[in-house]
């Protein structure tokens, strides 16, 4: 049976924001953390470390086409508060569209400090990461976080999603205190969130 044209409607930004991160992971397979976005229950999962009722802002770093910026808006995260580092122009665009009340700034999350050093207005109530970073060397991903805990609020926390087994960044950091949800076995491949906070 087929399916009504408002069901269709609903499908159709998925599938066309799926097309997108495919052919933008064929382009730069270790630029884009996921083949396809991120399902709802683990965009869900991220979203719920997120303080609803704090005015800081919200970084995202790699958001993509925005499927865990929905799951931040829906949460009740406004818009205004958001900023949206994204390196690719095109995911850029959308995201703007999208999320008109959003900053969006294009540029390289793994140079956090120098992208972000005249956003911010104030330190951040979140960061909040979709980046691969499983891919990039140790060095990397501890200066990383090492530049979101500078943008960060005391106490704050950065919220990291892997597919890996292992945490994204040891949990043997000094100062910092991690933990990790339960596996998300409905996301495709199934996935962990790892959430780290400065002592």
């Amino acid at each position: 049976m087929p399916l009504p044209s408002s069901a269709r409607a609903l499908k159709k930004p998925r599938l066309d924001d799926e097309v997108r991160f495919l052919r933008s992971w064929i382009e730069k397979p270790l630029h884009m953390g996921a083949v396809m976005p991120s399902g709802k229950l683990l965009a869900r999962t991220m979203a719920h470390y997120v303080d609803v009722d704090s005015d800081a802002p919200v970084v995202e770093l790699g958001p993509g086409t925005g499927a865990i910026t929905s799951a931040l808006v829906e949460r009740g995260v406004d818009q205004k508060r958001l900023v949206l580092v994204e390196y690719n122009p095109g995911f850029c665009a959308l995201l703007r569209d999208r999320y008109p009340q959003a900053k969006v700034v294009q540029g390289d999350a793994y140079r956090l400090r120098d992208t972000l050093w005249n956003v911010l207005s104030a330190p951040a109530s979140a960061v909040v990461s979709g980046l691969p970073l499983v891919t990039k060397p140790m060095l990397t991903r501890l200066r990383l976080i090492r530049d979101a805990f500078t943008a960060l609020a005391p106490g704050a926390p950065f919220v990291q999603f892997t597919y890996a087994v292992v945490p994204p960044i040891p949990k043997s950091l000094p100062g910092v205190s991690t933990e990790a949800s339960e596996r998300i076995w409905m996301n495709l491949p199934p996935a962990r969130v790892w959430v780290y906070r400065k002592d």
